[in-house]
């Protein structure tokens, strides 16, 4: 039985299966994305989703779905279901529904009086090829069955509206064609293993609904455009591959690549298999480039996430080739000290105060995976020291050191640390300041350089060792409170932000923390006691009059609650490590439980991945990025460090 599977009564309820989305992506940067019934209610939704270098390079829905029709002595079975402009839903094919699985590839059996029919669908690793392989495994009756696609040609974030501008013609191919509705796409080839029938009709459908984006409170109407439909006889127990690609292929090879294409794959038939399979889906190679993606389906490089995630992504795997080759092309594009945070080319911004901490943060992971110091300071040592000599002497976005060692970062109306939602120009989160989590990334960024440098660059380690030995008792003075039991979050001249938020626990984490254990223990009892969930850490203590646990509504309200109360997964990995380090062995039944938990989401929202974050309240609905690089890095990185602590004590209890 498949590890992940739904059967028919889950199928046919649209309240239960419209919200679980499946998601395939390669190596190239494509994907494909619908819900498990196959019904589109994103416009991020479609069988082919792919960069267009000739447009902006940005990923455009190229087919969005096919629709496909049973045919038996001229009875019409459509098993198509679509969401149209007022509550309507048609043709309602999930009602012939009776299984999806999972495994080895996403299977969907159809039931239409005696036809059993099932459907499997793959995305090719290395090209922009979606193919889908219809297997007749059961018919009474001579049997065809009718393929229309419907295509979008636009960007993901736009819509598609019916107009005389688009190109209805196509072009015969070897069984199937080739259409391009707008000059500068890449071409559209639609193909099929064997011989099919194709009657020309173009048309245009009209007012396709997109639930979620209704629910987000944008545009949610949409055009399609079908330029005819193809039709094939099929026999019981015959397969019928259609690939929908950006090139052309050869459809006699059509059945081995599929079959090769399948063998290829981790399988999902584990909580671990199925985080291993999504961690390799945010991985892009593009020519000599190698990127993290933030999250699908929307989201695209991040700097910040880039660091966070890599090592969950990537040294969990042992692929340090993945891992070097993605600091490589990001370090390319630096300005000064600061990284890539979002955008690229001339709209890219570099707003991120603690991205190059991160970086540095990552390499620490790296070092400790490889244990080779010496590597790492030779190759990295020079970004590193002039990420920390921009900081000490003042850089973009206000960024300095003060006289007692600690960072200040950040300028009126501007968002530079994780909590960077900014609404009608002025940040969700004021954070400029002193940002505790900042400010700890620092100090474990001197104290890992200094580590590296030891031994190897004298100059370096007389400059920064008394910065380095400043830093702890500011930090302590200036962030904690023995009344209050926990750090401040931010701290503005004589201003304290008490807000109990989430980021104090990453001081708590870190390899070099500026806090004493005690001071660390304290803090993690409080976070525990206010901010963990089963999804992870809350941005805000439930007791603030400030806290808003429910992820919905247009942008504003959902940025809002972003940081004022939801939970994001991603810190679990830092609740983990920091609680460990605290309590040991007697801390393993609360992680292990926290797992057990997030195991539970990989059947909620993407299925076999996890979410961006998740309200703050009970049940905890997923929301934000359905496939998020951090969420699934840091699940990842907490799962291991229960194998490492349980790993590190014998039988008996005694620690080896």
């Amino acid at each position: 039985m498949s590890y992940i599977s739904f059967d028919k009564l889950r199928l046919i309820n649209l309240e239960y299966s419209l919200p679980k989305e499946l998601l395939r992506s390669n190596r190239a940067g494509s994907y494909a994305s619908t819900t498990i019934i196959s019904c589109n209610t994103r416009k991020y939704h479609g069988l082919l989703v792919a960069p267009q270098p000739g447009i902006d390079d940005d990923l455009h829905v190229m087919l969005s779905s096919l629709d496909e029709t049973v045919i038996q002595r001229e009875a019409e079975f459509n098993l198509a279901i679509h969401k149209f402009k007022g509550e309507h839903y048609h043709p309602g094919g999930h009602k012939y529904l009776r299984d999806f699985t999972t495994e080895p590839i996403p299977k969907l059996t159809y039931r239409v009086g005696g036809v059993f029919l099932t459907k499997e669908v793959l995305f090719t690793n290395n090209d922009d090829k979606a193919i889908i392989k219809y297997t007749l495994e059961d018919a009474h009756s001579p049997t065809k069955i009718r393929f229309r696609p419907l295509l979008a040609f636009r960007s993901i974030h736009a819509l598609s509206k019916a107009n005389v501008l688009a190109d209805t013609k196509f072009e015969p191919l070897q069984h199937g064609i080739k259409v391009r509705m707008y000059p500068g796409y890449s071409p559209l080839f639609l193909q099929f293993n064997k011989t099919v029938r194709y009657t020309h009709a173009p048309d245009w459908y009209f007012d396709f609904e997109y639930i979620r984006e209704k629910l987000r409170g944008y545009e949610c109407h949409e055009d399609l455009f079908t330029s005819g439909y193809f039709e094939a006889e099929i026999e019981k127990g015959e397969s019928i591959y259609f690939v929908a690609g950006l090139s052309e292929a050869d459809p006699s090879k059509f059945i081995i690549l599929f079959d090769a294409e399948v063998k290829s794959r981790t399988p999902r038939n584990s909580y671990e298999s199925c985080l291993i399979n999504s961690a390799q889906q945010f991985v892009v190679q593009q020519g000599d480039k190698t990127e993290i993606l933030a999250g699908y389906p929307w989201f695209g490089r991040r700097g910040r996430d880039t660091f966070i995630s890599l090592p969950g992504l990537t040294l969990l795997q042992n692929d340090t080739k993945t891992f070097e080759a993605v600091l490589d092309t990001i370090i390319g594009e630096m300005n000064g000290p600061l990284f890539p945070n979002v955008g690229k080319g001339s709209k890219t911004l570099y707003n991120s105060v603690d991205a190059p901490l991160w970086f540095i943060w990552a390499l620490q992971k790296y070092v400790a995976h490889t244990g080779n110091p010496l590597q790492v300071w030779k190759k990295y040592g020079t970004v590193i020291k002039s990420i920390l000599q921009a900081y000490r002497v003042g850089s973009s976005f206000n960024i300095h050191s003060l006289e007692n060692g600690l960072l200040y970062a950040g300028e009126p109306y501007l968002a530079v640390t994780w909590m960077d939602a900014v609404i009608a120009d002025k940040p969700v989160v004021d954070r400029t300041g002193l940002a505790i989590e900042v400010n700890a990334l620092w100090y474990n960024a001197i104290m890992f350089a200094l580590e590296l440098a030891k031994g190897r660059d004298k100059a370096f380690t007389d400059q920064w060792k008394h910065i380095a030995i400043s830093i702890p008792p500011a930090f302590s003075a200036t962030f904690w409170d023995p009344k209050r039991k926990y750090l401040a979050d931010v701290v503005m001249g004589m201003h304290k932000d008490w807000s109990v938020r989430p980021n104090m626990v990453i001081a708590a984490s870190l390899d070099y923390n500026p806090v004493d254990e005690e001071i660390r223990k304290s803090l993690l009892d409080i976070v525990r006691s206010e901010l963990l969930t089963p999804r992870g850490l809350r941005t805000l203590s439930p007791k603030d009059p400030k806290y808003q646990s429910i992820y919905a509504g247009d942008q504003a309200a959902r940025d809002t609650a972003c940081y004022q109360g939801t939970a994001w997964p991603w810190l679990l990995g830092h609740f983990a490590e920091a609680y460990l380090k605290i309590h040991g062995r007697t801390a393993l039944p609360l992680i292990e439980k926290i797992s057990s938990g997030m195991e539970e989401t990989l059947s909620e929202h993407a299925i076999g991945s996890i979410s961006e974050l998740f309200d703050g309240d009970p049940p905890h609905k997923p929301g934000g990025a359905i496939s998020m690089a951090w969420s699934v890095a840091e699940v990842m990185r907490m799962n291991d460090l229960i194998k490492k602590y349980k790993a590190s004590y014998n039988p008996g209890g005694v620690k080896q």
